[in-house]
């Protein structure tokens, strides 16, 4: 009988169980590493958005100032960012341009609901302060929890309360101001941060099949449409737009264009609540940036509003049940869609 070789299969003897259990372990060890890393990129991704999102009210406030009205910054900071993102996928990665059909709708439909939002975002900085206005759109946060509850079916006495401290928040962050509250800047911001943080829950279910650069790019192609329909109804001459007026434009398109890019990173890796959290730095941007080059100041109140909303949003690690991911298609299926 012929003996077999050293090469031969046969000649290998079975693992053993310890084997076994070493190599799951470090097949487990890997797995970890990687979403520990994967982890890691979202929040330096979350934390950059914030960063770029909280210089934007600034330069928009500069905009304003330069005689730029709200409709043609709205429209040409959209438009610049969006031809910035399909120029750099042109050139860097031309194949994430290429989606599914429903990814690409699902990824417009959300941009389209930011796009009228960031009308009433720019139109609100007309009537109240920098400052005031992000503090008023950080609500967002808590906007996310709620919509989130809503699909999951359970409204918790703790979503309750902090919805309660966030209305009880934006009063006295009205009220409390040097001059005369202006009820109608801060709702349209309130309208603001309500479809923002609509398309951050959406976004989180679009990008399970899309990935988060090419929603970004569809987003904000939406975004323009929008907001570019909205500046023919009223359009302006754009050879009356000084210099400064589109050196503003054009560097509020820019940090758009980053900002969108690395929220949608930073949703696809970490979820929309851990992302969203991370949006309390947009304030601390704003506040100081503000301080610094456009005198503005809070007053006593003002402060005390801004501390009653940041706990509000900061109780969110008491909640238990919240879903971190909803499927919103299967959702609307089953609640709006007829059945056969």
């Amino acid at each position: 009988m012929a003996t077999p070789s050293p090469k031969s299969p046969a000649a290998i003897p079975p693992a053993s169980a310890d084997t076994q259990r070493e190599t799951a372990a470090s097949a487990g060890s890997v797995q970890a590493f990687s979403n520990k890393q994967q982890w890691q990129l979202g929040l330096l991704w979350g934390l950059l958005s914030p960063i770029f999102l909280g210089t934007v009210p600034i330069l928009a406030k500069v905009a304003y100032a330069a005689g730029v009205n709200v409709l043609t910054v709205v429209a040409f900071r959209t438009i610049i960012a969006a031809l910035v993102l399909w120029g750099g996928m042109l050139i860097f990665k031309r194949e994430l341009i290429r989606s599914s059909t429903p990814a690409v709708i699902g990824s417009m439909i959300a941009g389209a609901i930011n796009g009228l939002g960031s009308i009433f975002f720019y139109a609100s900085l007309t009537r109240i302060d920098a400052s005031l206005g992000q503090l008023v759109n950080i609500s967002y946060l808590v906007f996310v929890t709620v919509f989130l509850r809503l699909a999951g079916q359970t409204i918790s006495l703790l979503t309750i309360g902090r919805t309660a401290l966030t209305i009880g928040a934006i009063y006295l962050l009205t009220r409390g101001g040097a001059g005369p509250a202006d009820w109608l800047g801060v709702g349209m911001m309130t309208v603001a941060a309500i479809t923002y943080a609509i398309q951050l829950v959406l976004s989180q279910r679009i990008m399970l099949d899309i990935p988060a650069p090419t929603m970004a790019l569809y987003a904000i192609s939406a975004m323009a449409i929008v907001v570019t329909v909205a500046w023919f109804f009223a359009p302006t001459d754009l050879s009356l737009v000084s210099v400064a007026g589109w050196r503003a434009i054009s560097l509020m398109a820019l940090v758009t264009a980053l900002s969108r890019l690395t929220l949608f990173l930073g949703v696809k890796a970490m979820g929309s609540i851990q992302t969203a959290l991370l949006g309390v730095f947009e304030v601390v941007v704003t506040i100081a940036i503000a301080a610094v080059f456009l005198g503005e100041r809070l007053t006593f109140l003002q402060w005390l509003g801004a501390a009653v909303l940041m706990v509000s949003i900061f109780l969110v690690r008491f909640e238990r049940g919240v879903p971190r991911f909803v499927d919103w298609w299967q959702f609307l299926w089953r609640r709006f869609l007829p059945k056969q």
